[in-house]
């Protein structure tokens, strides 16, 4: 019976009975030392009737293993890996030893999403989560985030704050506190009233602490306790090892070699013990001192403190012993791992021995393992050489797991090598100091190899473009050859800052170049068809970057690759398909945990906010690209506000901010949406604080030579020099719908205000009817006001809502995949979620759209 957790365990229970109707689920539980964490996951395992339960403990000893973690908790499941996608399974039996490694994290996380969802119901538990290895904890997080329509909950119990953070970003949170008075004192049991009250108050409500700390007065009798001010952790461990001290000997080395085994195998702990004089007899006392359980051929810790207390309680010669038999019973990482503890100094077979396990981890990409092996190997190496080879291997692989901090750490002893020069680059970017980064990088190439000078000198270019240090640009383009890869970086680069003296033609040939294979280049390409304003080159760019991505199962870009497409879908006037796109390229930013690419995507999104008029949904949206400051997210964040406040009427507020972006630092994409600045200008009856903006959108317009910039310009030019007739050449030019009817709308109110109302009632009431099929409800609001001023008395038409726009961004995918003929599987492989998440959408989008069979999709269109 769980006391006083009525509360948590009502939202437990609601998680199951959830994932027995067919959702899924995630909850993070966080909480000290002995708050109750393991006993809300027991409470849960018990109430899962009628699911598979699979549960594992994290253990600090295989902290540093990658994919140990996984291995335990799904080794179960491993026949069912026949039923995933080809490229998934061979991720995952690369990462688990059994194949060739791919490494791919994200392939990896998908895998251990289809192996649960192949089971459900079912529970997953992990206690301790802390210690999982990285790469377990990346698999299980990206699987978490990714849960939709299962029928799976996934619950992980984190000590806090005394262990190591668990980057449960994006996942529900249970934090416990303490237990109430009564509830305390109803686990303290019979004491003595002063002396339960001693214990309430040691105790603070812990029940772990109230229990043992009750029995240990029991035991002890009346007198003090001699705890004095240690932390609750420390009271509960030290009466542990008060529990564990008084075992026999024997029955101590057991339960030693138990905490420092990370497998649990009840035979691999006793094959070790018995080196040490210790055998299966010597189990009897443990277990009946409640310290230690064998479930089948497990042995299982009454509570992970138990085990801290088995380790930490020994002194520094039974540890090592304990290490050394079991290293010499192990073999491969865990072997190398064991020796490592096991040394009192530099030994080069041990070192050796790690970097090996370093180079197996790099492969199946764990790159946090990396570092750590590579660190201990060079701890341990007694060549100085040897170990300053082995230093800057441990930084990268740190950076390579993102880091930065411990890698900045590392390389201060990697020393003053090119390579070295070029990591701390890489640190230092990581870390924000772009300035920094670009200047190392580009020191550092005097010293390097004609092969190594290309990557160090691009890096440098891409730092310096984000630090917007154009002068370091010059300097690496003169460095290389016309032409090459770098120099095409660091023209584009530099052309952008250049966009109207001449840059605009530097990027017209480069695009004009032949594509390039490598997926950033392409890109990269793809956002510089942007920046000169060609929509359809940049859409079909990022359109066949996204079919690849998604068949490659690269989520790594895929969501910097959808920010450009949901741009140009956004321009096209394809809202819904917009939508759909950048929604999903958010979902999957937070769930691999891409900061920068989740920022610029919500930026995109808030722009669609603000033509709706959902001013709540747009602030959200563009609260963080506003706190990073970081071109371009912060420019379009500034641009959505500025539309936002265009389109409610509040034109000064526009006005301010869009002159504070083009007069700032970082004004990269700015320049398609100078109108905003130019219409608010001329509303509010400043037009002379247009007439720069204006000379410079139109200088803009005719280099890139788009129809939709040559029709704005027009416009542009009409709105500040009040000129009917040019209004009448910008409305002739057929552009982007929502361009098109701002530009009927304005020329609507100045043919009104001629008083041409017959005229202007043609070009208003189209206005209207582009901007309620966009769901542009302020502009909307306006072209129809503007309506009923010329007399107009019939209502503008209704628009009758699409059948996509019936649909979720997920059902409108789902929906359009399977009209194509793929199955739920090969649909749910695209989009990166479970079989059983695809035909619950589909289930919900049937009803929606007036259909019951599959069949009858294709004939939609949609």
């Amino acid at each position: 019976m769980l006391r006083g957790r009525t509360k948590e365990t009502g939202t437990i229970d609601a998680l199951l009975a959830a994932a027995r109707r067919g959702r899924s689920g995630a909850l993070v539980i966080r909480g000290e030392a002995g708050i109750g964490k393991t006993a809300l996951l027991d409470h849960t395992a018990s109430r899962a009737d009628g699911m598979r339960v699979l549960r594992t403990t994290g253990v600090e000893a295989e902290s540093e293993l990658p994919y140990a973690g996984l291995s335990m908790l799904v080794g179960g499941l491993l026949d069912r890996l026949d039923d995933l996608p080809v490229r998934q399974a061979d991720a995952l039996r690369g990462a688990l030893g059994l194949g060739e490694a791919d490494g791919d994290t994200f392939l990896i996380g998908l895998a251990v999403l289809g192996l649960l969802a192949e089971e459900a119901p079912l529970l997953c538990l992990v206690d301790d989560a802390q210690w999982l290895d990285a790469a377990t904890a990346d698999a299980l997080l990206f699987a978490a985030r990714r849960l939709r329509a299962e029928g799976v909950v996934m619950m992980f119990a984190v000590r806090a704050p005394y262990a190591p953070d668990f980057p449960s970003t994006g996942l529900p949170e249970l934090r416990l506190g303490g237990l109430a008075d009564e509830a305390a004192a109803a686990l303290v049991g019979d004491l003595a009233p002063h002396v339960r009250e001693e214990v309430l108050v040691e105790a603070r409500g812990n029940p772990l602490a109230l229990r043992v700390l009750a029995e240990a007065r029991r035991e002890q009798g009346t007198g003090m306790l001699s705890m004095g001010l240690l932390p609750v952790q420390n009271r509960i461990l030290q009466t542990f090892d008060d529990r564990i001290r008084a075992l026999p000997a024997a029955t101590r080395t057991v339960l030693l070699v138990a905490a420092a085994d990370d497998t649990g195998d009840l035979s691999t702990v006793l094959r070790a013990a018995e080196r040490l004089g210790a055998g299966l007899q010597d189990l009897d006392p443990a277990e009946a001192a409640g310290l230690l359980r064998v479930e089948g051929d497990r042995l299982v810790f009454g509570h992970p403190l138990m085990r801290s207390a088995a380790y930490q309680g020994a002194t520094v010669n039974p540890r090592i012993e304990a290490h050394r038999a079991l290293a010499e019973i192990l073999d491969g990482d865990r072997r190398a791992w064991h020796l490592a503890a096991a040394a009192t100094g530099p030994d080069e077979q041990v070192a050796a021995a790690l970097e090996r396990t370093a180079q197996r981890a790099r492969d199946r990409g764990g790159y946090t393992a990396v570092a750590a092996a590579y660190e201990r190997a060079a701890a341990l190496t007694p060549d100085p050489g040897e170990r300053e080879r082995r230093r800057p291997a441990a930084a990268r692989a740190a950076a390579d797991a993102g880091q930065f901090e411990r890698a900045d750490h590392l390389v201060r002893h990697a020393g003053s090598s090119a390579e070295a020069a070029a990591l701390r680059a890489v640190i230092a970017d990581g870390l924000g100091r772009t300035e920094e980064a670009h200047v190392l990088l580009f020191e550092s190439a005097a010293s390097v190899t004609p092969a190594e000078l290309p990557p160090l000198l691009r890096s440098a270019a891409r730092a310096a473009w984000r630090a917007n240090d154009f002068k370091a640009l010059d300097r690496i383009a003169a460095c290389v050859t016309e032409g090459s890869d770098v120099h095409r970086l660091a023209t584009a680069a530099l052309a952008t800052n250049r966009l109207d003296d001449g840059g605009i033609e530097t990027l017209k040939e480069l695009l004009a170049l032949p594509p390039q294979s490598d997926v950033q280049d392409r890109l990269l390409f793809a956002r510089l068809h942007l920046i000169i304003g060609d929509i359809e080159g940049a859409m079909r760019l990022a359109g066949s970057l996204e079919r690849e991505c998604r068949s490659r199962g690269a989520l790594g870009v895929l969501p910097a690759v959808q920010t450009i497409l949901g741009r140009t879908l956004l321009f096209t006037g394809r809202h819904t398909d917009a939508r759909a796109t950048l929604a999903d390229g958010l979902q999957i930013a937070d769930d691999t945990c891409q900061r920068m690419p989740r920022v610029e995507l919500s930026a995109t999104l808030a722009e669609l906010a603000a033509i709706e008029g959902d001013e709540e949904r747009c602030r959200a949206l563009t609260a963080e690209a506003i706190e990073t400051d970081l071109a371009p997210s912060a420019v379009h964040a500034a641009v959505a506000l500025s539309l936002l406040d265009l389109g409610l009427g509040r034109h000064e507020a526009a006005l301010d901010r869009m002159e504070a972006v083009v007069s700032g630092s970082r004004p990269m994409g700015v320049m398609g949406h100078l109108p905003i600045l130019i219409e608010a200008a001329v509303r509010l009856g400043q037009p002379r604080r247009a007439a720069s903006a204006v000379r410079l959108f139109t200088a803009w317009a005719d280099r890139v030579g788009q129809p939709w910039a040559a029709a704005v310009a027009l416009r542009c030019r009409a709105l500040l020099a009040d000129d009917v007739d040019t209004f009448a050449q910008a409305v002739q030019i057929r552009t982007y719908p929502f361009e098109q009817a701002r530009t009927e709308l304005l020329y609507g109110e100045r043919l009104r205000r001629d008083r041409r109302t017959s005229e202007a009632r043609g070009h208003l009431r189209g206005a209207a009817e582009t901007f309620e099929r966009l769901g542009a409800r302020p502009w909307a609001e306006r072209a129809r006001g503007e309506l009923r001023a010329t007399g107009e008395t019939r209502l503008v038409r209704g628009h009758a809502t699409d059948l996509a726009d019936r649909l979720t961004p997920q059902e409108l995918q789902s929906v359009r995949l399977a009209a194509t003929g793929l199955s739920n599987r090969e649909i749910a492989e695209r989009l990166f979620v479970s079989p059983r998440t695809v035909g619950y959408h589909l289930y919900k989008a049937y009803p929606k759209l007036g259909v019951t069979t599959r069949a009858e999709l294709a004939s939609l269109g949609l």
